[in-house]
């Protein structure tokens, strides 16, 4: 007897879809990042600065920025054949803020963007997802030019919890870019089992 390859199809893969944010202050680069991971081409919200909103607006450090985002950027990424992610760049400044709780439901984590010229920019980002419980990670944005700290002074200087990975990148390359993503998921998932174990041992004690 003869024994051949099975004639059953494989059943596609069904992948799991993540919500990862993309959160900072004005002119950090959420819109490149997204840009440049997006394998589709991405749905960006941006609109051009008027000089009616520039004393809102502060544009000190990144004068040469003309546009900004006012709903969200979103792109998506393949990261293997059963991962895919899908992004949501937020927008910048204080007055749409309102928009953040919409698009943070169903987040498994974010990216909090970082400048060093502006590193004040990012306080508030970090204060948001860590009253919402919302694993993070600290991407400092290199831009040509502006200082460059060790990742370790960038967290003592943002007053992180232990175990915040903070990573320079170039929001511009997609590698760089990819590399954050991978750590905000791997991060996403160790809290995740870590809360999951916390949980089991209180309900066992």
């Amino acid at each position: 007897m003869v024994f051949g390859r099975s004639s059953r199809k494989q059943r596609p893969v069904e992948p799991v879809t993540l919500k990862i944010l993309v959160a900072g202050g004005f002119g950090v680069g959420k819109t490149t990042l997204v840009g440049a991971v997006s394998e589709i081409r991405p749905l960006r919200t941006e609109e051009t600065l008027s000089e009616a909103g520039r004393p809102v607006d502060d544009t000190h450090g990144v004068e040469s920025k003309t546009t900004t985002t006012v709903a969200m950027d979103f792109g998506r990424i393949t990261l293997r054949e059963d991962l895919v992610l899908y992004l949501f760049g937020t927008p910048g400044q204080d007055r749409f803020w309102f928009l953040w709780d919409e698009l943070a439901q169903g987040a498994l984590g974010a990216v909090v963007l970082a400048d060093t010229r502006r590193l004040e920019d990012c306080f508030a980002a970090v204060d948001y997802f860590e009253r919402r419980e919302i694993p993070f990670t600290v991407a400092v944005n290199c831009f040509d030019g502006a200082p460059q700290h060790p990742a370790e002074s960038v967290a003592a200087a943002l007053d992180l919890d232990p175990g915040v990975p903070v990573m320079l990148c170039d929001a511009r390359d997609r590698e760089s870019a990819k590399d954050v993503l991978i750590s905000v998921v791997e991060h996403a998932l160790e809290v995740s089992a870590d809360r999951r174990r916390a949980a089991a041992s209180a309900a066992t004690s």
